[in-house]
C-alpha cells in the first residue's frame, strides 16, 4: 500500500436506520417524539380557544363551531391520544430512569402496554365526554 492512499474499510463509517430491526421500544420512542411534537399544535389550539372565550360570543362561536366539526373533533380526539400516548410514554421513562423494567421481554411488554393504555384511555375518555352531554 502506497503513503498516498488511505486504507479503505470495508464496514459502514457509522451504522443508520436501515440497520437496525424496528422493535417495539424503538417504535414507541419515535412515537414519543412525535406525539410531543403534536402537543405544540394542540396547545396552540387550546390557547386559541381561551383566547376566543376571552374575546366574545361571536368569536368564541365561530372556534366552537370549528372545533366541533368532524375535522375539529377527530384533531381533538388526536390531541387527546398524543397527550396520553405522551404521558404514559413518560412514565415508562420514568420507571426505566429509577433502573426498574429494563428486560427486554418486559420492556418489549412495557412497549406495547403504553400503545394499548393510550388507545384505550383515549376511547374512556371520548365514551364518558358523549355519555355527558
Amino acid at each position: 500500500m502506497s503513503a498516498s492512499s488511505p486504507a479503505k474499510s470495508e464496514r459502514p463509517l457509522s451504522p443508520h436506520l436501515q440497520v437496525y430491526k424496528l422493535i417495539p421500544t424503538m417504535a414507541m420512542s419515535i412515537v414519543h417524539r412525535i406525539t410531543g411534537g403534536a402537543l405544540y399544535v394542540g396547545t396552540l389550539l387550546f390557547a386559541w380557544w381561551l383566547i376566543a372565550a376571552a374575546s366574545g360570543p361571536d368569536y368564541f362561536a365561530t372556534v366552537n363551531g370549528f372545533l366541533g366539526s368532524w375535522f375539529g373533533l377527530l384533531v381533538l380526539f388526536g390531541f387527546t391520544w398524543a397527550l396520553i400516548h405522551h404521558m404514559l410514554g413518560g412514565l415508562r421513562h420514568f420507571v426505566w430512569d429509577l433502573g426498574y423494567l429494563f428486560e427486554k421481554h418486559t420492556a418489549t411488554k412495557l412497549a406495547w402496554a403504553t400503545l394499548a393504555g393510550s388507545i384505550t384511555l383515549t376511547l374512556v375518555i371520548w365514551i364518558a365526554g358523549a355519555a355527558l352531554q
